[in-house]
């Protein structure tokens, strides 16, 4: 049975239209113009327990608004959204007690408080027995390495231990699902692989479910198993991960050290995309050109000390993707 279910999910927005000149604004206060904009149109998926899953696309192509939607903080203009057999905007209390939400640039932690202390606050707040809330905490100051900041004040911290912090206090009382909207925004390499590799370990120990939503297309590369994207408000591709990526790529990529300088001309089935002294990297198409016919080719024509192939990263992927209409 299906953990979340949304059929024909519409949201509407009523935008003011703000007029040049200041005749225009006087005459806006008796007589405003509106425009609706819509976020999300006619979109239908479901989730079953257990999946991580991306959910990708521009600025404003809908996905942090289908989130809010997921949460209950958004009406649907139409359509409808079950979460666990709920519909969320009509019980938001008891859809509050199965999912954990983190929005990266928005923090449910007290600016003064410890951590700890927050900890405590979340324990009361949801209700949890003791013995869950310690085994919790424990896990979590864990796997996301709090141990040397889960006793200072919130203020105190740096953005990727606030980030850490966020993610635990979202997962206290053990929801069946987690939202994680944009969560490695701004965070360095090591923050981000620590957040990666946690989001992996949550579901092989507590089988939750995770909609990740992130401009970062490695956090989907190394979390997620099937992708959503959406660009303005509908759905384009709804996949698993390594079926979105043999079929939508078509491209590789060959890195080549010469033993003396670069060859001013080659094939032009190769796409020079950068060089550096005696050595280059070229894109390909493999219906243009197998990947061992490229091998081949420089092997067999110039003199060479290295080289290496490897497929079109999940990032060049979508941008080609979204490029291609």
């Amino acid at each position: 049975m299906s953990l979340i279910k949304a059929e024909n999910l519409c949201k509407d927005f009523k935008i003011y239209k703000r007029q040049k000149g200041l005749a225009n604004n006087i005459k806006s206060l008796f007589n405003r113009q509106y425009e609706t904009v819509q976020a999300v149109k006619n979109i239908s998926f479901t989730v079953n327990p257990g999946e991580l899953i991306g959910y990708v696309g521009a600025n404003g192509a809908g996905k942090s608004t289908t989130i809010k939607m997921l949460c209950g903080i958004v009406t649907p203009t139409a359509g409808k959204v079950i979460v666990n057999g709920i519909e969320p905007h009509k019980d938001r209390k008891r859809n509050a007690m199965n999912i954990g939400v983190v929005f990266g640039q928005r923090s449910q932690l007290n600016w003064d408080l410890p951590c700890d202390d927050t900890f405590e606050l979340y324990k009361r707040m949801y209700k949890i027995d003791n013995a869950a809330f310690r085994r919790n905490v424990d896990l979590f100051v864990e796997l996301l390495s709090m141990q040397d900041f889960i006793h200072k004040p919130v203020r105190q911290l740096s953005l990727g231990q606030k980030m850490r912090a966020e993610i635990a206090v979202a997962l206290l009382h053990d929801p069946q699902i987690l939202y994680l909207d944009e969560p490695t925004i701004g965070l360095d390499v090591d923050v981000k692989d620590r957040i990666r590799k946690f989001a992996r370990a949550l579901r092989d120990e507590k089988k939750t479910t995770i909609i990740l939503t992130t401009h970062d297309m490695a956090d989907i590369d190394e979390i997620c198993e099937r992708i959503i994207m959406i660009d303005k408000g509908q759905i384009l591709v709804d996949k698993p991960l390594a079926e979105y990526k043999h079929n939508f790529s078509n491209e590789y990529y060959i890195e080549v050290e010469f033993a003396n300088t670069i060859p001013p001309n080659l094939d032009t089935r190769f796409e020079v995309t950068a060089s550096m002294e005696r050595r280059i990297i070229c894109r390909f198409v493999r219906d243009d050109m197998p990947v061992r016919e490229a091998m081949n080719y420089f092997a067999s024509n110039f003199d060479i000390i290295d080289v290496n192939i490897r497929n079109a990263k999940l990032d060049e992927i979508v941008r080609d993707f979204y490029k291609g209409g």
